[in-house]
């Protein structure tokens, strides 16, 4: 296991984490939580020996590995596949002493490397590496590009596939979701969800670390507090403490105004003068508890906009993509569709799909390739870019940048206005006037939200807005959404902000967008039935649709019978399968619910052989949910593949 005992640390002058105590047992798959700044990184940074303790000692048995995420990729002129072949440390050991081997022409020394490079698994090395790249999202003829032909996103797929597939006891995960899409993203949870080491993970995502987590380290004001259960049970566990603190503190100030209202009325009679003096001492004695202090760094809100257009804009035959000087690129093809005032649309599909592409169309820094956007009388449009840079200019301040945002009156705030306005929003006197390039993430997400809100508009579309937020910062949207008057068009990989802002959701893919008729739910599962077909060699769907069709020559009424024939025939094949789909998902829903109570219930120490029994409990309910989710898969595949056939 992992112990850390007294451990301070400091990064330059400043305390990061005072005074640490923790333990993490083999297996455990736990969240690292708090604000930024507060020492996530840091910690990791302890754990993997970049940094050096001040004080205290930590100890993890020396036979154990630990994996991470590198943040910075060389230029290595190395395939994809073979890039994450190398993460795998053992393996690339095993090849280089049989090279050596080899060039030596040592008989027992190829041996020794060719038992070694069968114990490491170089017989299907390839393709579990193949498999974890293709469940990151990358299609089947990049597998052999060269790393240094992917962009900064994916490069960042490649380290991640990378220290997944390197042997390790501790697994360390700093924002692993950031550069993933939401197939990517139900893909690592089933994958971290069957890995046995140590898992530790910061996440912003709630949902993510809900899936993945049974434990949560909270890092707050340089200490470490570890509690049971789900990233949910925390929130819960921890909004019961600090208000019992809040409550023990205010308990304790009632206590100290009564001691010093008796030692001021008292102390210069000399008969009480005794009784003053001890007041003193037991003020001096009493431990004093901490208030709690609001973490939040701003309040979102929007004001309601001047006018609801409706329709808010329609589009008609649209081809939308780049036109360059050679040729046009389309992405999105016949794209036909109406938005209404009030609607809330969450925007699905991969990366590379065109998700970004119809909203840069709709937003208007894109123009069509042809057809029409019609934008109804009055629509003030306030658009969130992934790329924050792509709205802002570097050279600007948060305060400067008030000349580039416009109000409800078509004009620019003033100075001041302005910088009451922001001021809200954490920008004090002296972040409001540094370079918009030296801010962090949050802070350039912060600025353009502030923008957003003081424009009034009845139209927001919203790319990826929650990539640099914290927790606090994303429940603070989601409310401001939910509350605002207008319409939503939001593209999100976070599922909480999703679930909880839209209520109808298009499918971007193939060229196409379309309503998505199911839930998030529904979605995620297909997802995950697509990724574990990914990456096979040989791809039973897609073979399927190669085979070719038999040309019938028959009349079209005899053709329409046969085609409800097949239909009749289809419907009696799918129908007991699709009973036993909805069947699991309702003992599935179950399952989880019962999971939760216990997780809820383990939080909290238990009697006698509680939690001996609440664990064997637990670990039931894990393998039965284990069991009816490949149930579920397996049938969802059975169906796929009649309804193709």
């Amino acid at each position: 296991m992992i112990q850390l005992d007294g451990i301070r640390l400091r990064r330059g002058t400043r305390v990061i984490l005072d005074e640490a105590r923790l333990t993490l047992h083999p297996g455990e798959k736990v969240g690292l939580v708090g604000r930024n700044g507060a020492g996530k990184s840091s910690l990791f940074a302890l754990l993997a020996g970049r940094l050096q303790e001040d004080q205290g000692e930590w100890s993890m048995p020396k036979t154990w590995r630990i994996s991470e995420v590198l943040q910075q990729l060389d230029d290595e002129p190395v395939s994809a596949t073979e890039f994450v072949l190398q993460g795998d440390q053992v393996l690339a050991k095993a090849r280089a002493d049989l090279q050596a081997a080899h060039a030596s022409e040592d008989g027992m020394a190829m041996a020794t490397a060719h038992a070694a490079l069968d114990e490491a698994g170089a017989h299907d090395a390839q393709a579990r590496a193949q498999a974890l790249i293709a469940g990151l999202g990358f299609e089947r003829e990049q597998w052999e590009w060269p790393v240094t032909q992917f962009s900064g996103g994916w490069r960042m797929r490649l380290q991640l596939a990378r220290a997944l597939m390197s042997p390790c006891e501790v697994l360390l995960l700093d924002e692993p979701t950031n550069h993933l899409d939401m197939d990517a993203l139900v893909w690592l949870e089933d994958w971290l969800q069957r890995f046995s080491g140590l898992l530790l993970v910061i996440s912003h995502d709630k949902r993510f670390l809900d899936a993945v987590t049974q434990v949560t380290v909270h890092i707050r004001q340089g200490k470490l507090s570890r509690y049971g259960g789900s990233y949910s049970t925390f929130e819960e566990l921890l909004a019961t403490q600090l208000s019992q603190q809040q409550v023990a503190h205010e308990r304790q100030q009632q206590q100290l105004a009564r001691l010093q209202s008796f030692v001021d009325r008292f102390k210069a009679k000399a008969s009480k003068a005794r009784q003053a003096q001890s007041r003193v001492k037991a003020m001096e004695r009493m431990s004093r508890v901490a208030p709690v202090l609001a973490e939040a760094e701003c309040v979102l809100g929007f004001e309601p906009p001047p006018s609801l257009p409706n329709p808010m804009f329609s589009a008609r035959q649209a081809n939308m993509g780049y036109a360059t000087a050679e040729a046009a690129k389309p992405v999105l093809l016949q794209v036909s569709l109406e938005v209404f005032a009030g609607q809330r649309i969450g925007i699905l599909g991969a990366n590379g799909q065109g998700k970004s592409t119809l909203v840069k169309s709709i937003q208007g820094s894109l123009g069509l390739l042809s057809g029409e956007l019609l934008l109804g009388k009055g629509l003030r449009l306030g658009y969130f870019a992934q790329q924050e840079m792509d709205l802002l200019d570097p050279t600007d301040s948060p305060l400067s940048h008030g000349h580039r945002v416009v109000g409800p009156d078509d004009a620019a705030p003033t100075e001041q206005t302005w910088r009451d306005f922001i001021g809200g929003f954490g920008f004090g006197a002296d972040l409001a006037k540094q370079a918009i390039s030296t801010l962090s993430g949050g802070e350039k997400a912060r600025l353009l939200l502030a923008s957003l809100i003081f424009m009034r508009p009845n139209l927001l579309v919203l790319d990826e807005p929650t990539n640099h937020l914290d927790m606090a910062m994303r429940e603070a949207l989601a409310v401001a959404l939910n509350d605002f008057d207008g319409t939503v068009l939001l593209v999100s990989h976070d599922r909480g902000l999703l679930e909880s802002v839209c209520e109808d959701f298009w499918w971007v893919h193939a060229g196409e967008v379309r309503p998505y008729a199911g839930d998030l739910a529904s979605y995620e599962r297909e997802l995950l039935v697509r990724a574990k077909s990914r990456g096979q060699p040989q791809d039973k769907a897609a073979a399927m649709t190669r085979q070719a069709a038999p040309t019938l020559d028959v009349k079209p009424k005899e053709a329409r019978q046969r085609q409800a024939q097949s239909r009749q025939a289809l419907q009696a094949q799918t129908a007991p399968l699709k009973r036993e789909c909805k069947n699991l998902e309702a003992h599935i829903q179950t399952l989880e619910a019962k999971r939760a109570s216990l997780h809820e219930a383990m939080a909290t120490p238990q009697p006698g052989p509680g939690w001996a029994q609440m664990g064997q409990e637990l670990k039931e309910l894990e393998e039965s949910i284990a069991a009816a989710e490949n149930r579920w898969l397996e049938l969802q595949e059975q169906l796929q593949a009649l309804e193709m056939g």
